[in-house]
């Protein structure tokens, strides 16, 4: 009550606002920028805005790592059967050709003075097809360095032989030298460099095989796109929640699409993935070995031959033939029995098996014929002779059975490496087409989030 008797009622009092204008008492209060921009961020249309901007960016993304795997992957096949195996295959063959031609001029000089024309002609297309597999090799994009030697090399070893047989046919001794020199060039100089070659080219389509069959890219890639569904689901039931609609339809296709993309990738990268292994395991891992066992026993046969062309008994190249005996076995470590073991279950495996019988009877061959040599056959009236040695070797029991050594291992390397091939092929089919259909499938997941998310934003509008 006042001094004038009259009572006082209590009234909140006024608030100034904005512009000086008082805010009438029980007025809702304005709410600032700050508080404005919050409620805008937790009501739906924003929240609907902030999904489908995040979902739409992590699908893009999730979509380019699906392309760069897809791409790796693809083109790790593809440069595999292209160039890696190829080149691979052109090392092998030169290294296989440049010794088996070092094998046919040993048994031409032996021969005699008039060579059996069979054998000249081998010598001669052992040369030419080394020397289109190095061309090849260099058009492919082989060492250059390597392959200029060989080709330089090649010529002095055609000169020194025609010089040898040449001098042969004339009865000249002096042609046993030129071929004694031919050999060295070929076993020191041209043969070391040609494995080295193939066994660069071997390990280089081991890398890129490798590029084509990595699990870490492919496996980070799933489980992107698993997080990426994960989020779509959640998104869905969110929206499930907000708009009491049971089911979105573009949701539900981009999940449809993304898992339609994972699935493609996962199946394309396993069905590759299997065939590149077996072509490996049954194509080039046992050829390698293969190899190494068929270039042995073709340098174990030329030994034989010039221990005989020298006419001089036990001479270092028969140690060399013993050297190459001991590498080749059969017995546990040596190239035969490896070579066996690398092919089992292979399409050579029963050739790569038979080789090991076949080279116990050469050896036994050889055995015979190092005692005609040397006279000390007791089989033979006189202990043996050189004749009935060089008869041995050239068409009688021991040149069959080096034969029959050889043919094992070739019929074996073409099986193998056919099926290397094969395989090679198939695994680069299973990611055919992958690369633009992953790009494709990530437009169409963007387009139907888009599509989807946009016809719930436009009930708000």
């Amino acid at each position: 009550m006042n001094q004038n008797g009259v009572g006082m009622t209590s009234a909140a009092p006024a608030r100034v606002l904005e512009g000086g204008q008082a805010r009438p008492p029980g007025a809702p209060a304005r709410r600032g920028p700050l508080s404005r921009l919050r409620l805008d961020r937790a009501s739906t249309p924003a929240r609907l805005r902030w999904a489908l901007a995040w979902l739409t960016v992590a699908t893009l993304a999730w979509g380019a790592l699906a392309t760069i795997t897809a791409s790796q992957h693809a083109s790790g096949a593809g440069t595999v059967v292209a160039a890696s195996e190829p080149l691979a295959f052109d090392a092998l063959t030169a290294w296989e050709s440049l010794s088996d031609a070092n094998d046919e001029a040993s048994a031409a000089i032996l021969a005699g003075s008039l060579p059996p024309q069979a054998v000249v002609a081998r010598y001669q297309h052992d040369l030419d097809v080394a020397r289109t597999d190095i061309l090849d090799a260099a058009r492919r994009g082989g060492p250059a360095a390597d392959l200029g030697t060989l080709t330089t090399g090649l010529d002095s070893y055609q000169d020194e032989v025609s010089r040898a047989l040449a001098n042969n046919q004339l009865g000249y001794p002096v042609g046993a030298a030129y071929l004694r020199q031919a050999s060295a060039l070929m076993t020191r100089t041209l043969l070391p460099l040609a494995h080295d070659l193939y066994t660069t080219e071997d390990a280089r389509l081991t890398s890129t095989s490798a590029q084509a069959t990595g699990l870490p890219l492919i496996v980070v890639t799933i489980v992107a796109g698993i997080a990426l569904g994960v989020a779509y689901w959640r998104c869905g039931r969110w929206v499930h929640r907000r708009t009491n609609r049971v089911v979105n339809a573009g949701l539900l296709l981009a999940g449809v699409a993304g898992t339609i993309a994972a699935a493609w990738l996962g199946g394309a990268y396993l069905a590759g993935r299997a065939d590149l292994l077996t072509a490996q395991s049954q194509g080039s891992t046992p050829v390698q070995a293969l190899a190494s066992a068929d270039i042995a026993v073709l340098k174990a046969h030329s030994d034989e031959a010039l221990t005989l062309v020298n006419n001089s008994g036990d001479d270092p190249n028969e140690a060399d033939f013993g050297v190459q005996r001991t590498a080749l076995g059969p017995g546990p470590g040596t190239l035969l029995t490896v070579a066996a073991q690398a092919a089992g279950g292979s399409p050579g495996a029963a050739r790569a098996s038979a080789a090991s019988a076949a080279a116990t009877a050469w050896f036994a061959q050889h055995a015979l014929v190092r005692a005609d040599d040397n006279g000390k056959n007791p089989g033979v009236a006189g202990g043996g002779t050189h004749q009935e040695a060089v008869g041995l070797v050239v068409s009688g029991p021991a040149g069959k059975a080096f034969q029959a050594l050889s043919g094992d291992l070739n019929e074996a390397i073409t099986a193998d490496n056919a099926a290397f091939a094969a395989q090679a092929r198939s695994g680069q089919s299973a990611f055919s087409g992958l690369v633009p259909g992953m790009v494709a499938i990530t437009l169409i997941m963007a387009a139907a989030l888009t599509w989807g998310l946009s016809r719930r934003l436009a009930e708000y509008r």
